[in-house]
């Protein structure tokens, strides 16, 4: 029916029609909905259901665990803080983390999404998609607290000047969601670091606690760069039930996201691999040094590593894309997160500039690969 009624007013969308418009907005929602009734009329291309859409879609939906386990972590935070842990539902603490996670989520889309309608009218250019997964990552990788003016400050800047300035999809050299990071990072310091930006302090509808303006909880990458002990668990930094950033403290919410983008073949599992084995390797080595007061597994499990990891480092724009490239890309991601975080105390995360330095490289990298595989092959044909 959906369909019918998308073929019935197209005409008003085309060239001649009274909407023609905002022909760019029509195209881009209906395929998004289904796949472009339109191929090449060569029959030397290789047609396939999947477009870059349904990629956008399935990390979507593998982001979904580390998203809802997020929203239940701000309402356990926030209740534990208050000491009612006990006295707490399931649902209560999930509603108050949906509650306070959900205006950013929203802002994060009205925004992005806002710019990117406007510059395709602009140009006259179909709605490109990439922005389905930058507008659910940018929330997912930012304190609860943090002011929603500011998130959309930060998202502006990231849509407009990472990547629709470049190209648009597909021709941005940066992360796009880790350039809004980046942004709110080195111009609202104090909104993004610090003890006080963790652990939602207000009620909301009825819901959670209202903590003191005082009140302040570090998180374990703080207390380490500190040269003190994590101050949890192993199993605490597993399940996630840790100060952070709403997405990126469950290992096994992230562990879930992994395995579906492995098992449908989206991320690659060698720039994935190569990030924990270069980032395992530099830890052992400072622990060796003792130069980082806990072990060298622990740096896997907090923070923004797995997170990266499995859903910043593989992003196919701004990745290596060769396979030789993608496990030096990846092992240099690893080792380079592990250095800023123990040689930089005023810096305890390192994931975020790790990635963000080797975007920079990876076309280099991938140039580099290239020329060995062209320089290797000119050798055989001399030989022969």
């Amino acid at each position: 029916m959906l369909k019918k009624y998308l073929d019935k007013i197209r005409p008003a969308f085309e060239d001649n029609g009274k909407l023609h418009c905002f022909r760019s907005v029509f195209e881009g929602f209906e395929s998004f909905l289904y796949v472009p009734n339109t191929t090449a009329k060569s029959g030397t291309h290789i047609h396939d259901s999947i477009d870059s859409k349904r990629i956008m879609s399935i990390v979507v939906i593998a982001l979904l665990p580390a998203l809802l386990f997020g929203m239940y972590n701000v309402g356990w935070q926030n209740y534990a803080a208050a000491g009612k842990l006990a006295e707490a539902t399931f649902f209560e603490m999930f509603a108050y983390g949906f509650l306070a996670v959900l205006p950013k989520l929203l802002v994060s889309y009205i925004v992005g999404l806002g710019i990117e309608f406007a510059w395709a009218q602009m140009k006259g250019e179909e709605i490109q998609e990439g922005y389905l997964v930058s507008g659910i990552l940018i929330p997912l990788i930012i304190p609860v607290n943090c002011p929603l003016w500011i998130l959309a400050l930060a998202v502006a800047f990231s849509v407009i000047f990472v990547k629709e300035i470049f190209g648009g999809t597909g021709m941005n050299i940066f992360n796009v969601a880790l350039a809004a990071r980046a942004f709110l990072f080195f111009s609202y310091p104090t909104e993004m670091s610090g003890d006080s930006v963790w652990v939602a302090r207000d009620s909301i509808l009825g819901l959670g606690n209202t903590l003191p303006d005082t009140f302040t909880q570090a998180t374990p990458l703080a207390l380490v760069s500190k040269n003190a002990d994590a101050g949890c668990s192993l199993a605490d930094m597993v399940t996630g039930f840790i100060p952070g950033s709403v997405g990126e403290t469950s290992v096994i919410a992230i562990g879930i996201g992994a395995l579906i983008l492995l098992v449908t073949g989206v991320a690659s599992w060698k720039t994935m691999l190569s990030v924990f084995v270069g980032g395992a390797l530099t830890a052992m080595m400072f622990g060796a040094l003792g130069s980082t007061p806990i072990p060298w597994y622990e740096h896997l499990f907090l923070g923004g590593f797995c997170f990266g990891a499995v859903f910043m480092a593989t992003d196919p724009v701004t990745s290596a894309r060769t396979e030789t490239g993608k496990y030096i890309y990846g092992f240099l991601i690893g080792f380079m997160a592990i250095v800023v975080r123990v040689m930089n105390p005023g810096y305890p995360e390192g994931m975020m500039l790790a990635i963000l330095f080797m975007n920079m490289f990876a076309p280099l990298i991938d140039y580099c690969v290239v020329q060995r595989n062209i320089s290797a092959r000119a050798k055989r044909s001399i030989k022969k």
